[in-house]
């Protein structure tokens, strides 16, 4: 069976299995007061600077709701897209244990405006309505498009000057990254996020991503909001190494290089095939197709994949660091065959 499900699918890096079992050498201190997550810390401080605040989480999830209850109280509520993660694949974590509401919005690629924000601002003030404090964005969103810089910072600007504050869920952080081109200060920090979702197990690690604050002063008691909520690991160097040797030499960019090239030889082969249509443009490492069910049945005999929308019969197809180019030309060719 070969993956076209998730990165979530794909195995570990050899270098970050490498780093794994160099980790798992001798007796270090627990709970992250190690030399691995020291280095760890030092690296997040290379690509966004001194004036950070980095936490190691277990998985996405803690991540983005931790990152969203350091910013927010129960009473306020998080504007974001109809298909962000935090609203449809966490079953309800983030109003669970934040006791907050989301409110979403049906936007085009999953990507917010600050227009599509701004009549949420008519409950600022009025005790019966949850007040909008959190602007929530995922990049690359679920639908595989990438915020620019100049996207990213004009809703931290209009975060700002209504008194908010600006979330991203970075799982695909490093192949909006590469598919920019640009350092990723320039759409993170840079750009007005004041908490960000740091992913690392999309692209190739084993586990664990990371919260990270732009304003330190933000972060205060997070220690303590992490071991509260059950991610803070007792054996951090496993996670701490491998985030060190992701952003050692550039290696999570290569990979996330590496899987948005997959998506796109993918979706130019499978754009010639009559009886599919590919849905959108691919920025990043996911290509979203209509394929009817009978020829999907045919397909997953030899290929893992999603039904993305049963109405429409839409599908996702998701490259990671360890699809090779004849595994998309096999799915090219086997669809060229069945989805006639």
């Amino acid at each position: 069976m070969i993956n076209f499900a998730s990165d979530n699918y794909s195995g570990v890096h050899p270098r970050v299995m490498q780093a794994l079992a160099a980790a798992n050498t001798g007796c270090v201190s627990s709970y992250g007061d190690d030399p691995y997550t020291a280095a760890a810390d030092a690296a997040f401080k290379k690509i966004f600077g001194d004036d950070i605040a980095s936490y190691i989480m277990i998985n996405g999830t803690g991540a983005n709701v931790l990152g969203l209850s350091s910013i927010m109280k129960p009473y306020h509520a998080v504007i974001c897209s109809t298909i962000a993660h935090i609203n449809v694949d966490e079953t309800g974590a983030p109003e669970n244990v934040l006791g907050s509401k989301l409110l979403t919005v049906d936007c085009k690629d999953g990507k917010l405006t600050p227009e599509d924000v701004e009549p949420f601002l008519l409950a600022k003030g009025v005790v019966h309505h949850s007040q909008p404090k959190v602007i929530s964005i995922t990049q690359s969103t679920e639908y595989g498009a990438v915020y620019t810089p100049q996207e990213v910072k004009a809703l931290g600007d209009f975060a700002h000057e209504n008194d908010m504050y600006l979330h991203m869920d970075g799982a695909r952080i490093a192949n909006a990254t590469a598919a920019l081109g640009v350092d990723v200060a320039s759409f993170t920090r840079d750009a007005g996020v004041d908490v960000l979702s740091f992913g690392g197990t999309k692209n190739g690690m084993m586990f664990g991503e990371a919260v990270v604050f732009f304003d330190s002063t933000l972060s205060e008691g997070f220690e303590y909001l992490r071991k509260q909520n059950l991610q803070l690991l007792s054996k951090m160097r496993f996670a701490s190494c491998q985030f060190t040797e992701l952003l050692r030499d550039g290696l999570w960019l290569e990979m996330a290089s590496h899987s948005n090239a997959m998506a796109k030889r993918l979706a130019e082969g499978l754009a010639g095939v009559s009886g599919l249509t590919v849905c959108n443009e691919v920025e990043a490492n996911e290509v979203f197709v209509l394929m009817q069910p009978e020829h999907q049945d045919e397909m997953h005999k030899q290929f893992a994949f999603y039904e993305w929308d049963e109405l429409t019969h839409e599908v996702r197809l998701v490259c990671s660091f360890d699809t090779t180019e004849q595994e998309v030309d096999s799915f090219i060719a086997a669809a060229r065959t069945i989805c006639r």
